[in-house]
Parts: structure tokens; sequence; C-alpha cells
């Protein structure tokens, strides 16, 4: 039948583009915060990589690396999940994944995510660490950005680790940039941070016209998809992130990095 073959058809084209065509595209999420603590500062957030061991994934890399560097930002922050799945047939090594990492140009932090943990969590933190970019784990750092003193938090994987808040925020001073993987984390904050960021939703990676996200891998959060969140006034950004999982597809829901302008 005509119709059937018409939505074959359709069916075939979709699938095709969430696999070959959208998960290779690239936003950029714009946020503006008022914060006189933090104006005049821009801050990147990339979350979600995902980067599997073939040619076009490490293009993919290298093009998120060089969109990240023509936002000039005064801060970059990883928000975890670099590597693909969790053997090394699926993935990019933790190390080549980092070396590229290290052409950020602009004082970046990380911090880690579920998968990193299922890989080997020693592995890929000193990967990162190796290469000089600072792995946040239930602690804090402080950096002087435009002569501002910024303390930034960032709290082990709220399904993998043992997330601990209090340690992660101690001696911290303000402003304070609190980063988590997964925004399930967000529920236990108790004190105030300037601004929260947190990933691994992925959006719901496929999202369907009038249905909505189909993948939600979150416990209490699932109100916090994608976008600018406020909770006892702390404002929370969630990445869509820049890659897959469990599906290799990603449908009317863009890679995306988040730029920040604080006023």
């Amino acid at each position: 039948m005509k119709w059937l073959k018409c939505i074959f058809i359709m069916a075939s084209t979709l699938f095709l583009y969430g696999v070959i065509y959208e998960p290779y595209t690239l936003k950029i999420t714009k946020y503006q915060l008022d914060n006189e603590s933090l104006a005049g500062l821009k801050i990147v957030f990339a979350t979600d990589f995902h980067i599997a061991p073939y040619e076009w994934e490490k293009r993919r890399l290298l093009k998120i690396i060089s969109t990240i560097n023509e936002q000039e930002a005064d801060l970059v922050i990883l928000g975890g999940d670099y590597v693909n799945r969790h053997s090394r047939r699926s993935t990019l090594s933790p190390r080549k994944i980092a070396d590229a990492l290290q052409q950020i140009k602009a004082p970046k932090v990380a911090v880690l995510g579920n998968h990193d943990s299922y890989y080997g969590k020693n592995k890929v933190k000193s990967a990162l660490e190796n290469v000089g970019i600072p792995v946040l784990d239930n602690q804090n750092i402080k950096l002087t950005l435009r002569n501002k003193q910024v303390s930034i938090a960032g709290i082990a994987d709220y399904y993998t680790d043992k997330p601990d808040i209090r340690t992660a925020l101690k001696n911290t001073g303000v402003p304070l940039i609190l980063v988590t993987h997964s925004p399930d984390g967000f529920a236990n904050l108790k004190s105030s941070a300037d601004v929260v960021f947190a990933g691994h939703t992925h959006g719901g990676q496929i999202v369907m016209p009038l249905w909505g996200p189909l993948l939600v891998p979150t416990e209490k959060e699932r109100q916090y998809i994608n976008g600018l969140f406020y909770k006892n006034n702390t404002p929370l950004i969630v990445s869509a992130g820049l890659g897959t999982s469990i599906v290799p597809i990603r449908f009317n829901n863009p890679p995306e990095i988040v730029a920040v302008t604080f006023k």
C-alpha cells in the first residue's frame, strides 16, 4: 500500500536524520543573569561529550572545542561524561580526550559523570589533571577572573559516587558557582549559590512533538530537563549536553554549549 510505503520512508528519513545529522550539529544557548558579584563575567558550560573512537567523533570534539574558544569566555566548566559507554572499545581514550580539551584557551575546571565512573573514575580524572584541568571531586577552587575572586565547587556524581555537598562547599567564599553532573544533586543543596550548572539529562535526547522528551535519566528532578530554573532563588542551568547515550540518536534536541553572561 502507498500509505505504508510513505510511512516507512518518513520513518527511515527521521531515523537517519536523528543518527547521521542532528547529533553532529551544535548550537549555543545563551543566558543573561543579573548578579552583581559576577557582573562582567562570561562562563561557558559544556557537558556530556560521549566521544566514541571514530574519526568523525574526533572531528566532533574538535568542533566543540573550536566553538568554545570562539565564545571568548572567562571560565569554561566541563560537566562530565567525557567517555562514551563503559569499555575501551566504545570510547576515545581519556588521554586523547583530555589532550583535546587542553586546547580550550580559557581557564577550565571539571567534574566527572556517571559514565566516567563506569569506565574508571581514576583513569578519567588522572587524564584531565595531567593536562592541567582541575577535577572538582567534592572539592572547590578559587580563581581570579577579571579581578574577581570566584569560588567554584564541584560535587561527585550522584549515581555512581558519594556526593558530599558539605565537603564541596567547605571554606568557599562569595560569589559561588556550583557544578553537579546531575540535577538530582540540586535537591540536596541547602546553602545558596550564585548559579548551579548541571547536565546528565541530554535534554531528553529524543524530543517528540506533542509528546516531549523520551529519555530522562533522573530520579527526583524530572522537571529539570533542560533550561534555566530557580529554586530558593538559586538559578539552575541544565544543559542538553553534547553527545548521546543508550541509543546514538538525537532528535528535535540538538547538542548545545551553554554561554552565560552576568550583569
